[in-house]
């Protein structure tokens, strides 16, 4: 609730007791009810001397509970009052409901600030958009020791042909690693009109393409496009090898065929990888795309 009167300040606001001059001394000790008591720093005081406030650090410093004025003091000078105000930026634990957005600095909620807070969730790290100007889109350079995880959401994502393929390929070293090292298998759930449901498996070993996530031809119309989302494991592990899992769900292209696939892939090497690359077998891709750090 508001206050009434004068909101209170926080700090440890501390008048010292009465100091005598010493004709030629410049070091005095600071009290407060007889026991010494030691400023933070000298910006922690306010001085007065002949009834003129004292610059911080220049007119005088602090150490301990000793405060040494620049030059001796005198017989007749006169120490008015110091004043020891206490950590002044000390605010306390604010209460429930104060701290507005215009309190919090532009960037200082970042992704691992996030992450030490909030276990297993999501940090968004790139998302890309792309209208048939490419066979292929890559994530390079985000995978760091701030995750061990990935997830890479799909949204929007048909071709320009109606023969497409996709697949994903693991990238090392900015580049797609098309050696015969995949092994995938894929299960396809498919439904048609009028037709009963009917599944299907097929995969690869020692293969060169990557894994496949269409059972048969990619959507070539936006009415057609696919969603999925697929997990990447541990890509910096030098001791594992690499793997994918997902699922991916969208219509044969110019077709009334609704076909969902799960995709497990492995990448037969122990290396760290850079990157991930989902292409097309034939044609360009439309599509938005967005990579996500998962957090422990």
């Amino acid at each position: 609730m508001a206050y009434i009167g004068k909101q209170p300040l926080i700090g440890n606001f501390q008048v010292c007791d009465a100091i005598s001059t010493v004709n030629g001394q410049a070091a005095y000790t600071l009290q407060v009810g007889g026991a010494n008591v030691s400023p933070e720093t000298a910006n922690n005081m306010i001085v007065s001397v002949n009834g003129v406030i004292q610059k911080p650090n220049i007119s005088y410093t602090v150490s301990g509970s000793t405060i040494t004025f620049t030059s001796n003091l005198v017989t007749g000078d006169v120490i008015d009052f110091i004043q020891i105000l206490g950590n002044v930026l000390d605010l306390g634990v604010p209460s429930d409901n104060t701290v507005t957005t215009a309190k919090i600095a532009d960037g200082a909620v970042t992704g691992a600030k996030l992450a030490s807070g909030v276990g297993g969730s999501l940090v968004k790290l790139a998302a890309v958009s792309v209208d048939n100007t490419t066979s292929a889109v890559s994530f390079d350079g985000y995978f760091t020791s701030d995750y061990k995880n990935y997830i890479v959401y799909f949204n929007d994502v048909f071709s320009s042909s109606s023969s497409s393929q996709a697949y994903v390929r693991v990238r090392q070293s900015n580049a797609d690693k098309t050696d015969s090292k995949y092994r995938f298998v894929s299960n396809f759930a498919t439904r048609s009109a009028g037709a009963n449901n009917w599944y299907t498996n097929q995969g690869a070993w020692d293969a060169g393409d990557g894994g496949r996530i269409t059972a048969d031809t990619l959507g070539d119309t936006a009415a057609e496009a696919g969603q999925g989302c697929f997990t990447i494991f541990n890509p910096l592990s030098t001791t594992q090898d690499k793997r994918i899992i997902g699922d991916f769900i969208y219509m044969r292209a110019s077709d009334a065929e609704l076909i969902k696939n799960h995709l497990q892939m492995e990448y037969n090497d122990t290396g760290a990888l850079s990157g991930i690359t989902f292409y097309l077998n034939t044609g360009n891709i439309t599509a938005n795309l967005t990579l996500y750090g998962i957090t422990n």
